[in-house]
């Protein structure tokens, strides 16, 4: 069974959008496309983290799949990053796309949750997740994904698309590695681990005596 592994670069209040560029992904009035790129530097090792797609299969999600068919097949030779994406292979999710023309790439058909299913249990490299936020929410409800690569930026954005949303499923993660950039900037890796554990600290809860009154209150009402 091989890994499916998510990377995104998100700003401190969890959105995910446009990171790369002005014009990347204006969609929802979004404005601030772009806002990771004065803090990149050399201390950022992007193919640790899968953002180059080394030795990984792509899965994108439609938007992703064409700001990135739009700009790296068009990218010097001798572009390190622009070398494993062009040559990765990718298998994209999209109700709408008939045909794909970036180099190596193939439509996922049917149900996305059972098409990655079949993919995971395929033989060959990892699967790698990059940007795709409507794709890692889906995949995430389903529990699909076995890690999370997360570059947290030191900066607020207010509004966009978030790495996870309102049907994310509640799920406890456990944290594996992480550095600091010298900009600030936390990489962060983690995996599943299970599910929510809750509880009430001591002297935290309600005292023996407003419970008392509590039930007491429960009697006249009944």
């Amino acid at each position: 069974m091989r890994q499916l592994i998510a990377s995104a670069f998100v700003s401190l209040d969890g959105i995910m959008q446009a990171p790369g560029g002005t014009e990347e992904d204006p969609t929802g009035s979004f404005a601030l496309g772009g806002w990771m790129v004065d803090y990149a530097d050399e201390s950022m090792d992007l193919s640790g983290a899968g953002f180059d797609g080394k030795d990984r299969e792509l899965v994108l999600g439609r938007r992703t799949y064409e700001i990135f068919e739009a700009y790296w097949p068009y990218q010097p030779d001798d572009q390190p990053v622009a070398i494993t994406l062009n040559a990765a292979k990718k298998h994209v999710a999209s109700r709408t796309r008939t045909k794909l023309y970036w180099n190596n790439s193939v439509l996922l058909q049917g149900d996305v949750v059972k098409a990655i299913t079949a993919l995971k249990a395929e033989p060959g490299h990892d699967l790698q997740i990059i940007g795709s936020s409507n794709l890692i929410q889906t995949l995430q409800a389903s529990s699909l994904i076995d890690q999370y690569n997360v570059w947290t930026f030191p900066v607020v954005l207010g509004h966009g698309k978030r790495l996870f949303g309102n049907s994310a499923k509640p799920s406890a993660l456990r944290l594996i590695s992480f550095r600091v950039s010298s900009n600030g900037v936390i990489m962060s890796s983690y995996v599943p681990d299970g599910e929510i554990r809750t509880g009430t600290f001591p002297g935290a809860g309600p005292s023996e005596m407003e419970l008392a009154r509590r039930k007491k209150m429960k009697k006249f009402d009944n």
